[in-house]
């Protein structure tokens, strides 16, 4: 009944408590798992939402993106997943579209893509800040969902951030060389609300 991804069409305006990103720089763990290229991030601060903490577990990339606003979907989009000490877990997408500055963050991790599936790339002197890939302003859509990969499991905590980032379209090519196309179809909303901070 709360599978993702869905297309955001009908929101609840609601006063929403901003999202509280507390990251910091960590050492770079990056690895093709075979669904897309995914960064992990044990030591990287993490986000505070009504008052519960969220550890950043990794972040990965999927292009398109699966989410989709009013039927309009972005060249790539970057899950943040996040994880309370109960084991609940909430998830931060970053929309990306095409602009013509390359994303400095993007740059760094694509500089050390891993050449084989399943054999991480792990640097202790490059460190990575996950607060950079995050747009200027946070305002965001919630609702609950699943998990966009098997085992799909439901209750999982959406936070959408309605402003996309530029990453430059040599960055959209060269994730495209690996994965053209790794998402899961949009998926019913059913009954759910879907809130948009104002």
């Amino acid at each position: 009944q709360r599978q993702s991804p869905i297309d955001i069409r009908k929101t609840v305006k609601a006063d929403l408590p901003p999202i509280q990103f507390a990251y910091k720089p960590t050492p770079l763990t990056i690895v093709d798992n075979g669904h897309s290229i995914k960064v992990d991030t044990p030591d990287a601060g993490g986000i505070t939402v009504d008052g519960e903490y969220y550890a950043l577990m990794q972040f990965h990339f999927h292009k398109p993106s699966e989410e989709k606003i009013n039927g309009k979907a972005y060249e790539l989009v970057a899950h943040l997943v996040h994880q309370s000490k109960e084991g609940k877990l909430a998830v931060v997408a970053v929309l990306m579209e095409a602009g013509k500055k390359e994303h400095a963050l993007i740059r760094t991790l694509w500089t050390h893509l891993p050449l084989e599936q399943d054999k991480p790339v792990k640097r202790q002197d490059v460190k990575i800040d996950p607060g950079q890939i995050l747009p200027a302003k946070q305002g965001y859509f919630t609702f609950l969902g699943s998990l966009t990969t098997p085992p799909c499991s439901e209750g999982v905590l959406w936070l959408v951030l309605k402003t996309p980032v530029q990453v430059s379209k040599e960055q959209l090519a060269g994730f495209a060389t690996i994965y053209k196309s790794n998402i899961r179809p949009v998926q019913p909303v059913n009954n759910r609300v879907i809130k948009e901070s104002r």
